[in-house]
């Protein structure tokens, strides 16, 4: 199942990490919600598969450990998505549609 795209309405802000949003529900290490807003992860569906990080020409993501996660121990975490320049590339690549970009929503610089 794909990134909700929805997220933002259907799910609550419960913390923050490297400057960006988590959107719940978090109960760690099974899990990690969707980090961040303006470029979102859902963390539960990534399989660190890298291809977003090849790929994103702006480096907007970077790994980030999640141990005992039943996907993957690694997760691509958008700690730069204030650079994102909305050209979909991560979007394209993700195996597991778990990237959603939109330049409406907030966090968008």
């Amino acid at each position: 199942m794909p990134i909700d795209p929805s997220f933002e309405e259907n799910r609550e802000q419960v913390d923050e990490h490297e400057g960006h949003a988590v959107w719940g529900p978090v109960d760690e290490p099974e899990e990690l919600g969707i980090h961040g807003t303006h470029v979102a992860v859902d963390f539960d569906i990534c399989l660190a598969d890298g291809a977003c990080l090849e790929d994103c020409p702006v480096d907007v993501f970077e790994w980030v450990d999640s141990p005992g996660h039943p996907e993957s121990e690694l997760k691509a975490d958008p700690a730069n998505e204030d650079q994102c320049i909305d050209c979909m590339i991560c979007v394209d690549v993700c195996p597991v549609d778990a990237i959603d970009v939109d330049a409406g929503r907030a966090g968008r610089i």
